[in-house]
């Protein structure tokens, strides 16, 4: 096994291992699973580790010597992999497809299906072998696919009735502001606090109104070339101020040597406050608010934004929804602001992923550089 695994990680050192053609042929196999985004386990009758893909020990953080010390089931405990994706019933028979498994390594998600089934030589049981798919990409994608079908439908919807509601709304508006200076005459102060409430009301309304129009299809676009830190010190001393309502300390970390991106600067600094005010809002108790920006080592066309907060963080059984229209957990919330956010990241070229744990949420933006023969 020892030297089946040193051909697995490429050992130049391995080169003069005598092989059987059935090792070399799993050997193959491996690479070739590997190769489409798929990891496999080969087992002994004991339910030890034969063979193992060098995907599943990056899934599973797991060095390479750790899957040599024992039994599957042993590792899957001793590294807190929960659920296990399969136990010693595979050997009885109990083999299976497709199953759907998804995995959390801290922040990061792993959904995949696996293939068990039993390896025979000669009509004897020599062992097991389980392959995982790696679907978190083409699922990612699938939710995007619907979630963009999904706000199509609402902005088609938005789009034929904003204005029928709008109009009324602004006779209501104005026949009230008409009636509170009339009450105003006649110091009708207690009157006067009913039309009061009716006009805050009446703008709550007009808000959700301008939220669906926005939703249904954003404002024309202007892109620019600009540099993140610009937008986000313009927006600091508003999202300072909120967060000492809410004491929350704000901790930013510029990056000076970043480039340009290319983006709508006010509707960018639409989508980082309000990504900002949910979540110092998050933070009922207090808290803090990290904003970072930097670029990833293994993209070099898009640069990070970050909010990090410390808050009680969100139930992985509800992270998918926090973009569906009308999700929220606010009781003034409308749910429209986070999909608005997203729709106006995409029209942009850029993608927005959100990570949680009881430590805290993370709003990851990738945001697109501007082109080199653009740039300033």
């Amino acid at each position: 096994m020892e030297r089946a695994l040193r051909l697995i990680t490429g050992d130049s050192q391995s080169t003069d291992v005598d092989l059987s053609i059935e090792q070399w042929v799993g050997l193959f196999l491996i690479r070739a699973l590997e190769i489409q985004n798929c990891g496999a386990i080969v087992l002994d009758q004991q339910f030890r580790v034969v063979l193992v893909s060098e995907l599943l020990c990056e899934i599973f953080d797991v060095a390479r010597s750790e899957w040599e010390t024992g039994e599957i089931e042993h590792i899957f405990a001793l590294h807190s992999v929960l659920p296990q994706p399969f136990d010693r019933s595979l050997l009885e028979g109990n083999v299976f497809r497709n199953r759907s498994w998804r995995f959390m390594n801290g922040l990061k998600r792993y959904d995949m299906l696996l293939d068990g089934d039993l390896i025979y030589d000669r009509g004897r049981l020599i062992g097991a072998c389980v392959v995982f798919r790696n679907i978190t990409d083409v699922l990612t994608l699938q939710q995007q696919v619907l979630q963009s079908d999904r706000l199509k439908m609402i902005g088609q919807i938005a789009a034929s009735t904003a204005h029928e509601i709008r109009n009324p709304l602004t006779s209501i508006k104005g026949f009230m502001q008409l009636l509170n200076e009339r009450l105003s005459e006649r110091e009708m102060q207690h009157e006067q606090g009913y039309v009061t409430i009716i006009l805050s009301e009446l703008e709550r309304i007009n808000g959700l109104v301008n939220e669906f129009l926005l939703l249904s299809k954003p404002k024309q676009m202007k892109l620019v070339p600009i540099r993140s830190r610009h937008i986000l010190r313009e927006i600091l001393p508003v999202i300072r101020s909120e967060a000492m309502l809410h004491n929350v300390t704000i901790k930013y970390y510029p990056n000076v040597a970043l480039a340009p991106i290319m983006v709508d600067k006010e509707l960018i600094k639409q989508v980082f406050l309000n990504i900002g005010k949910n979540a110092i809002e998050a933070m009922s108790a207090g808290g803090t608010l990290k904003i970072r920006e930097y670029q990833q080592q293994d993209d070099s066309n898009n640069l990070i934004v970050e909010f990090i907060d410390t808050g009680p963080g969100i139930h992985l059984d509800r992270i998918e929804e926090v973009f569906e229209p009308f999700y929220t957990t606010k009781p003034e919330g409308t749910g429209l602001g986070l999909p608005v956010c997203q729709r106006i990241i995409h029209e942009m070229g850029g993608a927005i992923k959100v990570s949680s744990s009881d430590q805290g949420t993370t709003f990851m933006l990738k945001l697109p550089y501007v082109h080199l023969h653009n740039r300033v």
